[in-house]
């Protein structure tokens, strides 16, 4: 049985101490909050389609149902040489070290006057309150964009899905309420084909998208800058809007500069095809946190964070019993996602041969509550998990 300490909260981090766990080792995990945030759903909070509430998931809960420790702190530094990670409230030491805290943020003028649906998670609930300001208001304008990281293609497309998702949904709850017209969605991008990396086919019918539920459209030009209610371009254009929100570009995880890991020039953990750390035997990294090698169209998603603990629960299985076999997450690298609008979604898959979307009218909105049911209930372990979800 080996100790394992694993640094984070989310999907990865989570679904590598379950694992682990599982396979009897003394799994520590680590978090700042006391709660798994599943972000997939969270576009429904701010069309009160669900609560907060409903959207986390108790973490001293899944410690107890899965056996492993939880503990609520933040981490300060990393040292991977002393096996040791020091947090502001005491020091742990380890024998295997997972470290999966998720990613930073590109830095941007005025990005204080934006708010994020991939941020913080109380971000939701603010997007929720401002929302319901113009709509009391009767009227308004709303841009919803995404930014990139042009030293890291894959933190970029990870979060164009939830933006899409929020303007379709906001769009479609403003109908709802008799108010669609009254109001101005505009989507903002810099990139000239934001969305591209979901494939050819997806990406050309984005505009039946924007077309159906009336979104303008302002991509190709570099954001200089935010400012209250406005969004300045490189062109000296601006986009002006009652709220702002801004899914910025990925960066490394600002914890990594207090550590000795080896990291891109982006500021993401370099690892191998094992998740494990380049130059550390027994260290190894998952999700957003690490330098995702791979199709230049690759993106970090939930699912593929999962995939990546899963193989570092089996690696470091095998290693801590002698053991040589290995598991590569790559094989499993693809995009998948069920984009919602509210009314229906649309199913979108890449894989290195494969292009795919379909309209999923109506059914396909319930099929991804139903997700965010199964997701909750079986890491509760309240409903059995289907091998391979």
């Amino acid at each position: 049985m080996a100790n394992i300490l694993v640094l984070g909260g989310g999907f990865a981090g989570v679904e590598a101490a379950i694992k682990l766990s599982a396979e009897g080792h003394k799994v520590q995990l680590v978090s700042n909050r006391d709660y798994l945030f599943v972000y997939p759903i969270s576009i429904w909070i701010p069309v009160k389609k669900k609560s907060f509430y409903q959207v986390k998931i108790d973490l001293k809960l899944l410690a107890v149902k899965h056996q492993f420790i939880f503990i609520q702190d933040e981490v300060i530094a990393i040292s991977a040489k002393q096996k040791k990670v020091s947090l502001v409230n005491q020091e742990l030491s380890f024998e295997y070290l997972v470290v999966a805290m998720g990613m930073g943020k590109m830095p941007m003028s005025g990005l204080e006057y934006t708010h994020s649906i991939c941020g913080k998670p109380e971000e939701a609930e603010v997007i929720k309150r401002e929302l319901e300001k113009l709509v009391q208001q009767g009227h308004g304008k709303i841009a919803i964009g995404f930014g990139s990281n042009p030293k890291d293609p894959s933190a970029t497309a990870v979060r164009g899905g939830p933006a899409f998702e929020l303007l379709f949904n906001f769009s479609h709850y403003l109908k709802k309420l008799g108010l669609r017209n009254q109001f101005e969605l505009t989507f903002f991008a810099p990139m000239k084909e934001p969305g591209k990396k979901m494939g050819d086919k997806p990406y050309k019918k984005l505009d039946l998208f924007f077309e159906r539920y009336k979104i303008k459209i302002r991509k190709g030009q570099k954001i200089t800058r935010f400012e209250k209610n406005a969004v300045h371009f490189e062109d000296h254009t601006q986009l002006e809007s009652d709220l702002i929100i801004f899914i910025p570009g990925g960066s490394g995880h600002s914890v990594l500069a207090n550590s000795d890991l080896p990291l891109t020039d982006a500021g993401f953990i370099k690892i191998d095809e094992y998740c494990q750390v380049d130059d550390f035997e027994h260290v190894y990294a998952v999700g957003d946190i690490t330098s995702l090698t791979g199709p230049k169209w690759a993106a970090k998603q939930g699912h593929i964070a999962e995939v990546m603990a899963a193989a570092t629960a089996y690696n470091i299985n095998k290693h801590s019993k002698g053991k040589e076999k290995r598991k590569s997450f790559k094989a499993h690298l693809n995009i998948v996602c069920v984009m919602d609008s509210g009314d229906g979604a649309a199913f979108i898959m890449r894989k290195p041969d494969t292009e795919i979307i379909f309209p999923l009218p109506i059914i396909g909105h319930w099929m991804k509550k139903a997700w965010g049911f199964y997701y909750r209930n079986s890491k509760l372990k309240n409903i059995p998990r289907i091998p391979g979800m």
